[in-house]
């Protein structure tokens, strides 16, 4: 049976949560590879909203196994509120599972992360404070403690103490501040260990097992291509593999498992917090996709800054991610805007490329624009290609062309049903 990998191609936000909640549908497992809480995905169904930042999207299906990948960093605090949130909205969570490789933030993680941008002040990189770098530094490290610790209290004690004394060190002689009480994070942590211990299993087998034994599997990344550690906009990334090889890595599976390669971008682009953005919006036309667009994070409620549809990045994207497909989301946000812009190309010291520089400063980065002229009609009622205005269909396969890639879903509205299949052959034969 197919495995389908979706992943965000832009700077994160392109609504992986309603399709990764559309596609899973028909899926048997859907499977988290990597990231934290620092991200959120928003799944709304009639007039529920649910909002995800641990569990797999797929969770609103009672037939669909979740798995919290071994890559994937877990707060226990936020874990379990997300939990007993699903289930005060009668969603039944018996089927979430977190690997027992997954590494646990812990209370200094979080004052680590915010100590450290508080220090960087402007240089910061605008981080959720959520602890999710310093997790994976410990993690790097070989100094971080894994869900399988939480079994093991002996063992937690030791490396918690060791870690709490090494800690200490840096907060109070580099930070100056006041260090952390061992009891109390030890007695907090105890506590999570009971409430989520039935839930930590070995991952690795149970998805090797799936595989063999034929079942739909889905996996789901966090952030986006261009957050990549390795491939996005460093330093201003996150901490991860977001790409479509991070699934590798973040759930022990050999690439041969991995089918087809499905991308998620905006019609347009956000991104939060600080870091290059050769295409962002400096006028008023930023407010007007910010408001029709709701672009404020799901985890942090900042507002996203907003700019138009970079080809140049999102085909760097989708070459590192080898994307099979295309998914289009938030077309209907541009639907009020007279003139629409596309980036083609840059200017980047004096010569004119079509390619995303490894080193890229916004000071040095023009963008080469292609305009179209808008449709100016509401379209987000409409659920066939056919019936889209003139205008939209030229900026669609404008698109499609430029990248040489099928899109093979256009999103028209966060609600589940505000979908437009564009080519139904594929979507069945993928997802059916």
């Amino acid at each position: 049976m197919p495995s389908n990998v979706i992943v965000g191609l832009q700077w994160g936000d392109e609504g992986k949560g309603k399709i990764t909640d559309l596609l899973s549908k028909n899926s048997d497992y859907v499977i988290r590879y990597q990231g934290g809480n620092n991200s959120g995905h928003s799944i709304h169904v009639k007039s529920s909203r649910f909002i995800l930042h641990l569990i797999p999207s797929g969770v609103i299906y009672s037939n669909v196994k979740c798995i919290i990948g071994p890559g994937v960093v877990i707060d226990p605090k936020s874990f379990i509120k997300e939990i007993q949130d699903l289930e005060l909205m009668n969603i039944n969570t018996s089927k979430v599972f977190l690997s027992k490789r997954a590494h646990i933030t812990m209370p200094y993680h979080r004052l680590l992360d915010q100590y450290k941008e508080e220090i960087l002040k402007n240089k910061s990189i605008g981080t959720t404070h959520r602890g999710i770098g310093p997790t994976y530094e410990d993690k790097t490290a070989r100094m971080g403690i894994r869900a399988l610790d939480l079994l093991n209290l002996k063992n937690f004690y030791k490396k918690l103490k060791y870690n709490i004394n090494f800690k200490n060190k840096i907060i109070t002689k580099i930070y100056k501040k006041e260090p952390i009480v061992f009891k109390l994070i030890y007695e907090e942590y105890v506590e999570y260990a009971k409430a989520i211990s039935n839930r930590i299993i070995d991952a690795v087998y149970e998805i090797h097992d799936a595989f063999y034994n034929k079942k739909k599997i889905l996996f789901e990344g966090a952030q986006a291509l261009l957050l990549d550690i390795d491939y996005g906009t460093y330093p201003y990334v996150t901490t991860s593999f977001t790409s479509t090889g991070g699934v590798c890595i973040g759930t022990g599976i050999p690439p041969h498992f991995l089918e087809n390669f499905i991308g998620i971008a905006k019609a347009y682009c956000t991104r939060v917090g600080f870091g290059p953005f050769p295409t962002e919006i400096n006028n008023d036309i930023n407010n007007i996709i910010r408001k029709k667009g709701n672009e404020y994070g799901s985890t942090t409620n900042r507002p996203r800054r907003c700019g138009w549809l970079d080809l140049i990045a999102l085909k760097y994207s989708c070459m590192i991610n080898g994307i099979h497909f295309l998914i289009i989301t938030k077309l209907d946000v541009l639907s009020e805007l007279e003139i629409i812009k596309v980036g083609i190309k840059y200017k980047y010291n004096g010569k004119i490329i079509k390619y995303f520089p490894a080193n890229i400063e916004e000071k040095d980065i023009e963008v080469i624009y292609i305009d179209f002229p808008g449709w100016e009609k509401d379209i987000s009622h409409i659920n066939k290609y056919e019936n889209l205005p003139k205008n939209c269909k030229k900026y669609i396969k404008f698109i499609e062309d430029y990248l040489n890639i099928e899109i093979l879903l256009i999103s028209v509205g966060s609600e589940r049903e505000q979908n437009i299949i564009k080519n139904k052959y594929s979507f069945f034969k993928i997802f059916s």
